[in-house]
């Protein structure tokens, strides 16, 4: 008979040093957990999750009829276990506390931004666009295991227009800017080489703030020359009229939500027909005036554990709130966005649209790695999604998207990438935040408290 060491009611620095990195190599026993297991499917209570090396050996509602030698029993009773959120939309190497800048880009504060993901329960994250070439050796080894912090997937730079969106200064080797057809294809060539993820471009003129936007002709060149390439385009989009124009084009994702105009039978059909994605970014204009109303819950410990001291203080500072307050204008507009992005998410699911998940995060200091996330979760259900739908949407859709199918749900042989939490998120979405622990390829890590 197999043995094992049962172990019940641990802290989770006990737990930690119990388990530690070599923990991977170790047979895991999740007992009496109430299993979401991604796909939407309703939650097994009372069950069971074995964990083995990197990777998922059982889950079901009764216990293995086997366990590995010297198993660790954690008896998890009133707790959920779910898979690692995926992001498929984020940003990383522009944020330092209150400041974005070039002189971020630097191997220490990307991966603080991923271990940050990692310990707020999101495993695998995609940087879209504003790469550099230290995001090919960082992907190696975070797909390898061999650092810590979310596993990487990315667009490379991306390709804008001058003058135009994205409204950011960066150097030449993190975004192209093209001004031809010709140039576009020569930027996608040379992107290929690279053998990046997705292929990104700028759509966009920012509310019009922006003197130019990107043509259809520029547009259209980087979409036809990525696809004979075989790689896939995400355009980052905010207008009804650009997102069909994008999609009759062949875009493949569109990564963010249409926000000027109720999406209609037009667009719909545009998408079906073409299979193209969705990513509504929903916390991305929420943040823009959500923490200078400074709800109770930026009071708690899982929020407050995500902050810079710079952030921290500017959160704090009752000049800085009123300024972002007084522009009434800006806020109105976000709000307004805000609301037009939540009703477009709805019709789009319930209209059968693959829906993927992403927040923006780390593009501006204010969308904050992990808290992003969480919050995405609550506004999805705020939209009229339940709660499975949003859990389902961030873990198995969203791997989906990225062509992953090693992760996102919770089944034999998959990566061992879970979150623990502390009550049933499928009723209560806030739940989610309750976390106990995260396992990233069955590595406990170090996760946030609540």
């Amino acid at each position: 008979m197999s043995r094992r060491l049962s172990v019940v009611g641990l802290g989770l620095g006990t737990l930690l040093a119990a388990c530690s990195v070599s923990q991977a190599q170790q047979a895991v026993l999740l007992s009496d957990v109430r299993i979401v297991d991604g796909t939407g499917a309703p939650a097994v209570e009372h069950g069971y999750l074995l964990l083995r090396g990197q990777t998922i050996a059982f889950a079901g509602s009764a216990p293995p009829s086997h366990l590995p030698r010297e198993t660790m029993v954690l008896k998890e009773s009133g707790k959920t276990v779910m898979p690692g959120m995926v992001a498929d939309h984020m940003h990383m190497g522009l944020v330092s506390g209150t400041e974005v800048g070039e002189g971020n880009y630097t191997e220490p504060n990307i991966l603080a931004s991923l271990q940050q993901y990692e310990r707020y329960g999101v495993t695998t994250v995609t940087a879209l666009g504003l790469n550099g070439d230290l995001f090919y050796p960082l992907r190696a080894k975070l797909h390898e295991g061999t650092i810590e912090g979310a596993d990487l997937f990315g667009a490379d730079r991306g390709i804008g227009v001058p003058a135009g969106a994205p409204p950011v200064n960066v150097s030449g080797d993190r975004l192209y800017r093209v001004a031809t057809p010709e140039e576009a294809r020569a930027a996608v060539r040379q992107t290929a080489a690279r053998h990046p993820d997705l292929v990104k471009i700028w759509v966009d003129d920012f509310h019009g703030t922006l003197a130019v936007k990107m043509s259809p002709a520029i547009s259209n060149a980087v979409i036809d020359e990525a696809h004979k390439l075989g790689l896939r385009v995400a355009a980052h989009v905010y207008y009804l009229a650009d997102a069909k124009e994008l999609v009759r084009a062949g875009a493949d994702v569109l990564a963010h939500g249409v926000r000027d105009h109720p999406v209609d039978a037009e667009l719909i059909a545009l998408m079906k027909a073409h299979g193209t994605w969705y990513i509504p970014t929903l916390d991305l204009d929420e943040s823009s005036f959500i923490y200078a109303e400074h709800p109770d819950w930026m009071d708690t410990p899982f929020f407050e554990q995500a902050l810079s001291p710079a952030l921290s203080a500017q959160f704090k500072n009752q000049a800085w709130r009123e300024g972002v307050l007084n522009k009434t204008h800006d806020v109105d507009v976000s709000r307004e966005a805000l609301a037009m992005n939540k009703r477009n998410l709805k019709a789009l699911v319930d209209a059968g649209i693959p829906i993927g998940f992403g927040t923006d995060s780390g593009a501006t200091p204010l969308r904050i790695p992990g808290i992003a996330e969480h919050r995405e979760l609550r506004l999805m259900v705020d939209a009229g999604l339940t709660p499975l739908q949003a859990i389902h949407i961030a873990t198995e859709e969203s791997a989906a998207l990225l062509h992953l199918h090693d992760r996102g749900i919770i089944a034999p042989g998959k990566l061992a990438d879970l979150v623990l939490v502390d009550g049933d998120p499928t009723a209560h979405i806030q739940d989610a935040d309750k976390i106990v622990a995260v396992y990233h390829r069955g590595r406990l890590v170090p996760s946030v408290q609540h």
